[in-house]
């Protein structure tokens, strides 16, 4: 009984409220919006990599890297203070990105045969 109780516990841990996937090139960026313990929300990112190994199509091994970060309300203005202020610098050493197009090439496909 204590066993199930803690099972329920964490995955209330891990309930997401919103998501959105952002598709970027070779990455996926998820934004999660997650309730805790004390019911309270904050945001988990994950940046999810796909890294291909091998050059023989048919020895190819696929696998993803990924990276998260989570950020509590009390961070938001901070966060974001900063990130705007990083960004700032790149656009304007750098110039502003252009928009990458869409395509369905972008799109993950795995075709496994058994």
């Amino acid at each position: 009984m204590e066993d199930f109780k803690r099972t329920n516990e964490d995955s209330r841990e891990k309930e997401i409220v919103f998501s959105r996937t952002i598709k970027a090139g070779k990455r996926i960026y998820y934004v999660d919006v997650k309730r805790n313990r004390k019911d309270e929300l904050y945001l988990a990112v994950t940046e999810s990599k796909k890294i291909v190994e091998g050059t023989d199509f048919a020895n190819q091994r696929i696998s993803f890297e990924k990276h998260k970060i989570f950020l509590y309300k009390e961070d938001f203005e901070k966060f974001m203070s900063g990130l705007h202020e990083a960004i700032t610098y790149i656009e304007e050493t750098q110039g502003k990105a252009e928009p990458r197009p869409e395509s369905d090439e972008q799109d993950i496909k795995i075709d496994i045969d058994f």
